[in-house]
């Protein structure tokens, strides 16, 4: 059976209209898009009419489109991704279901505006957990095979598993955030955030300049607590330590970076003054100073700011020269946060199978050793397969690489 369902019209349009044929008209109408339909309300004065991911419009001659919110057709309701309207719609008469878009879609006042079609693009490369889950069981779990017989829970379990351990370090994936640094220097970590990839900070052409963490020129400390003249911490009525501000964050979000980075001051420059402040000359001349640069540190020697993990508060801070600075964040989740990320890409889905038939017969009482072992080699040459697939890694990427180191190198 082939595996794209969809219509061009569904895929790339999001739509997918029916022409009643029935003379004596129809009020019922299934809808099969690979994304399901979600109805909060068809009443547009309903709050829950906002979570709709589509819209839904009537037209009397193909040409003409209205959104359909009130009688003869509305309100209508949704049952997995059939439709029921309120009344019949006479045959010859058109009924059009757009999922939302950035574009608004292509119907009626074009207002259907989401991202729910652009969220199914690229969803072929993808399987479902539940998908293989199940291919799972039709090739691994029978009479006459390695697992006679295995409880759904036990798969969902290791298939879970397998997805968070892919996720990290084999599947990469990468998600990200556009924001904006605010006055208080610090952004709260995304709520399916498990580490960081990369942060960088964006110039007016669009380009991207890494952020790099701060390490050791400064850190957030998980307590602070309030202390005595003696230096011992103080408790409040409940016996507990009284937390209060940090002193080294203050002095983090309010330090002047250039006497960090010993970023050039044109001022300074100007006024004859070197990078310390100390009057050599007009010019500038001891500014950055013939050799000074000897010996320098990298982690200081740029410009581009740092950040640093504040896991007091669950936010990234952020150095003073980034206030107002547009930015990218870079994380990977554990692909269970939303029914959305549990899918495996296809070119691992081979690698998905093996880790799970490990998974079952290791744990399992009275397996043969060898066994166990052979699904565990079997496993990681597998698994290896999937990272060199995912590298994505191109013969004409290498070849242009190759060719810029055969470049000679002149004054």
């Amino acid at each position: 059976m082939a595996l794209v369902t969809e219509t061009n019209q569904q895929y790339y349009a999001g739509a997918q209209g029916f022409t009643v044929q029935n003379a004596a008209g129809e009020n019922s109408f299934t809808f099969t898009f690979d994304t399901n339909l979600i109805l909060g309300s068809s009443d547009p004065s309903n709050i829950n009419y906002q979570k709709n991911n589509f819209k839904l419009y009537h037209s009397v001659d193909g040409l003409t489109y209205n959104e359909i919110v009130a009688a003869p057709y509305g309100p209508f309701t949704l049952n997995g991704n059939t439709i029921t309207l309120a009344g019949n719609v006479p045959q010859g008469e058109v009924i059009v279901c757009q999922l939302k878009r950035l574009d608004g879609g292509n119907y009626g006042d074009r207002t259907a505006y989401g991202t729910t079609v652009e969220k199914n693009y690229g969803s072929y490369a993808y399987v479902t957990l539940n998908n293989i889950i199940n291919n799972f069981i039709v090739a691994y779990v029978g009479q006459g095979k390695l697992i006679p017989s295995v409880k759904r829970t036990d798969l969902v379990f290791h298939a879970k598993r397998g997805l968070q351990e892919f996720s990290y370090d084999t599947l990469k994936s990468i998600k990200s955030q556009e924001l904006t640094i605010p006055p208080s220097l610090s952004l709260p970590l995304p709520q399916d955030y498990v580490n960081y990839v990369r942060m960088s900070w964006i110039d007016a052409l669009g380009v991207q300049h890494i952020i790099y963490p701060s390490n050791n020129l400064t850190d957030s400390p998980y307590k602070t607590p309030v202390q005595d003249q003696s230096g011992v911490p103080t408790q409040d009525n409940f016996g507990e330590d009284i937390e209060g501000t940090s002193i080294v964050e203050e002095r983090w979000k309010t330090n002047n970076t250039a006497l960090i980075s010993q970023e050039f001051n044109q001022d300074q420059y100007n006024a004859g003054l070197d990078w310390w402040g100390y009057e050599w000359g007009y010019g500038g001349m001891w500014y950055w100073g013939y050799g000074q640069l000897y010996g320098i540190e990298p982690q200081t020697a740029q410009f581009n700011g740092w950040f640093n993990m504040n896991e007091r508060e669950g936010k990234i801070s952020f150095s003073s020269n980034l206030v107002s600075q547009l930015i990218i964040l870079e994380y990977i989740s554990d692909g269970l946060a939303y029914d959305l990320d549990s899918r495996v890409p296809k070119l691992a889905e081979d690698a998905m199978y093996a880790y799970m038939l490990h998974a079952v017969i290791s744990t399992r009482a009275n397996q043969p050793e060898y066994i166990v072992q052979r699904l565990k080699r079997e496993s990681s040459s597998k698994l290896r397969n999937a990272k060199i697939r995912l590298s994505n890694i191109k013969l004409d990427e290498i070849t242009q690489v190759m060719r810029g180191k055969s470049k000679w190198i002149k004054h």
